[in-house]
């Protein structure tokens, strides 16, 4: 197999995904990370669509690449225009990149009935536009729009839009699946007989409604194209378009194609994540190959197996791909699981003891009350430790107190009393806050600060509420979920009660004894 360039359209088709809207300062990071993986094409946008893309090209300058080539994105010239006078294309030229790329129209319904030209026109609307850009000394890549719905429907009119992009001087022809509708197969019996009558290098470029843009592109790249678009995380449009992070993962991993290097290929995960966080959207835990939970194991069969070959429940290397293997502790967790626990916190657990058996059946008992370890592994370490009598309490309650207020025309009011020991020293205090969870951690940590000031470098980013039957209406019992941080690591904590403060206080205690265990063992 030949190379495959890599192109990434995360800036500009993946910006059109909803809930998603790039500054140009996040798409100056994004660049510099699609750099670092070794991404062979970035397409920065449109420029002259809007202030933000004029401002991203003359910015992008400035950067220095390792690999990456930056790349305009635009249209054919407008119908019964010249291309030399064609807004478009002279925006395309001040964007002053050496690479471009047009799209046209390869469907007829959409010239007759979006366009509204003469099939004739539409043909030279192509070709003149990439002869303008061929003339002024760019490298063109032709994006042939709904080329597959546009060959099923007419497929010698599609064809011809593409001699007329090959005719003019196109240095690829990317074939666009722009409805994402198309079958794999199909794919690639059309790419298969486009080659027949197209010499130029071809590409695809492969929408995901049918959540198949993955496979169409392998598909594509094993029928002959050299170049693949996609974004990172599949972000798009509708339902998306292909996503760049596993197609890169299977050309390396299962079709041995050295897109990037084994250095790049184990940022994947990183670069995932990273573009995640700038779009303000929360990865999938599902994701193929960088999700958190694509290489964890909960079943105990499948944890046995694994830590005696992982080959047998995992079809590649998370360390490749920059990921990490989990193993969860829940319900269905056999003994294994709890050794291989043990073991990472540095605790001798022989396989047949009775603290293992013991262990086990606290937590089958504990997630069959509605607690969820796997998602909470702060909480699962101190409950393996104080179970094995491997801990001791930082401080001890003695009682707290809630007061919530509302007044006629005034905001509400909380604030929380605590009252609670450490060691032989009491300490009774009080704090307010902006509801009973905010005003209960405040005055937790005002309590304990002259006894453990490194408590200060600790805040809460996350909580979470789950009612567990809603049946019960306001009796169901509720899962709680507190994320906290400090400057080194985060963590999860949990805790479950039909009153939701008790179940926020559980995992509020949890999230302060982990810190605290944590900086002990230091």
């Amino acid at each position: 197999m030949s190379k495959i360039e890599l192109y990434d359209t995360t800036l500009r088709d993946g910006a059109q995904s909803e809930g998603i809207s790039f500054s140009v300062s996040d798409k100056l990071k994004i660049v510099e990370k699609l750099d670092d993986l070794g991404i062979h094409f970035i397409e920065g946008g449109w420029p002259g669509a809007n202030p933000k893309d004029m401002e991203f090209f003359r910015n992008v300058k400035k950067l220095r690449f390792k690999r990456s080539k930056i790349v305009a994105f635009g249209s054919t010239r407008h119908a019964n225009s010249k291309a030399g006078t064609d807004k478009v294309l002279k925006g395309l030229l001040a964007a002053d990149t050496r690479y471009v790329t047009i799209f046209g129209k390869s469907w007829d319904l959409h010239v007759r009935d979006v366009f509204k030209v003469d099939l004739e026109e539409n043909l030279r609307m192509v070709e003149d536009s990439v002869r303008f850009l061929k003339a002024n000394n760019r490298i063109v890549f032709y994006d042939a729009e709904h080329f597959f719905d546009g060959y099923r429907t007419n497929k010698d009119y599609a064809l011809k839009t593409l001699k007329a992009a090959e005719g003019a001087g196109a240095d690829r022809i990317v074939l666009c699946d722009t409805n994402g509708g198309t079958m794999t197969s199909q794919v690639f019996e059309i790419i298969e007989e486009v080659k027949k009558v197209i010499r130029a290098p071809l590409g695809i470029h492969a929408h995901n409604d049918c959540d198949m843009a993955v496979a169409n592109s392998i598909a594509a790249i094993q029928a002959g194209c050299v170049q693949v678009h996609g974004t990172v995380n599949g972000y798009g449009e509708r339902c998306g378009n292909a996503n760049l992070i596993s197609i890169i993962a299977n050309l390396k991993l299962k079709l041995g194609v050295d897109c990037v290097s084994d250095l790049e290929l184990r940022q994947l995960t990183e670069v995932a994540r990273f573009v995640a966080e700038i779009s303000n959207l929360k990865m999938n835990d599902n994701e193929p190959f960088v999700g958190n939970s694509a290489f964890a194991h909960k079943a105990g069969v499948h944890v046995n197996a694994i830590l005696k070959n992982p080959r047998t429940y995992e079809h590649a290397d998370p360390h490749s791909v920059g990921n990490h293997r989990r193993l969860l502790i829940s319900e269905l967790s056999g003994r294994s699981t709890i050794l291989k626990k043990a073991e990472d916190l540095d605790l001798d657990l022989p396989k047949d003891s009775l603290k293992t058996k013991k262990i086990l059946k606290v937590l089958q008992d504990l997630e069959n009350k509605g607690y969820h370890f796997e998602a909470a592994e702060g909480s699962l370490e101190l409950l393996i430790k104080r179970v094995m009598k491997k801990f001791k309490d930082f401080f001890d309650l003695e009682d707290f107190r809630v007061i919530i207020e509302k007044k006629k025309g005034g905001k509400m009011a909380t604030e929380a009393t605590i009252k609670l020991r450490v060691g032989k020293e009491l300490e009774h205090t009080a704090s307010l806050g902006d509801g009973p969870v905010n005003a209960l951690d405040s005055a937790l940590r005002k309590a304990l600060k002259k006894f453990y000031p490194n408590l200060n470098e600790m805040h809460l980013t996350d909580y979470k509420v789950r009612v567990l039957d809603e049946k019960e209406g306001t009796a169901a019992r509720v899962r709680v979920l507190i994320q906290s941080q400090d400057k080194d690591n985060s963590w999860w904590t949990i805790g479950v009660s039909e009153n939701i403060i008790e179940a926020s206080w559980q995992a509020l205690v949890d999230s302060v004894e982990y810190k605290l265990l944590k900086d002990s063992k230091l």
